[in-house]
């Protein structure tokens, strides 16, 4: 009784749609589960993240869980999570692809889950990392260790959503610094973040981390763009 109650005066909102959950929905409703883009990441994302990075940066392998089309449902799920306060999505979708990633062989030998850091000012203005969350799920799927200790992003740039691809490369190379790195030596990490649409801040991480012997990168996101 008590927990209708609460259901009828403060309702929960599927974070893709916006419209009220039923009781037994959580973060999503029915429809959007089936609605949202989804992607074979073993065949079709993973070769959307090749063509990416190809001849930019070398990468072991590579998964996104949804696909990110403008206007969408995942655009509403991910401003949401970065805008609006509801890290409870970044959870959900690092539950959803970490099981996906633990059926997979090629991502059975991580050591570390690593997220695509904030600088500390941005950190500061929204309250928390979007990605910490769905890095940390992921890492419990796949028998890895979260941490945000290794990667860190030591300048401070406005939006880059709206730039061309050559200024986004230019304000992301040379801002990322890495800390603690014999610990990194000879280990296959995975990267994580939520969109991947250029690739530039990825790859701007991938060059710094590449600078430790005998590391191997793999990447996972909650979406690509189409």
């Amino acid at each position: 009784m008590l927990r209708d109650l609460v259901y009828l005066f403060f309702p929960t909102y599927c974070a893709a749609c916006n419209n009220p959950l039923h009781q037994n929905e959580r973060i999503l409703c029915t429809t959007c589960r089936h609605e949202l883009p989804l992607g074979n990441f073993h065949n079709v994302n993973a070769k959307k993240i090749e063509k990416v990075f190809r001849g930019r940066a070398n990468i072991e392998n590579g998964a996104a869980l949804l696909i990110f089309q403008k206007g969408g449902l995942v655009q509403n799920l991910i401003h949401n999570l970065k805008y609006r306060g509801r890290e409870e999505v970044g959870e959900e979708l690092g539950k959803w692809l970490g099981e996906k990633l633990f059926q997979s062989t090629d991502f059975q030998n991580i050591k570390y889950v690593i997220p695509v850091p904030l600088h500390k000012k941005r950190l500061k203005e929204r309250g928390y990392n979007q990605v910490k969350k769905f890095g940390i799920e992921i890492s419990k799927k796949i028998n890895a260790e979260y941490t945000d200790t290794f990667l860190k992003k030591n300048s401070y740039n406005n939006t880059q959503s709206k730039r061309e691809k050559l200024k986004r490369w230019q304000n992301t190379a040379e801002t990322f610094e890495l800390q603690n790195t014999s610990l990194l030596e000879n280990q296959h990490i995975l990267l994580v973040d939520d969109i991947i649409t250029t690739g530039s801040t990825i790859e701007a991480c991938i060059n710094v981390l590449k600078t430790v012997q005998g590391i191997k990168i793999s990447i996972a996101a909650m979406a690509i763009t189409e």
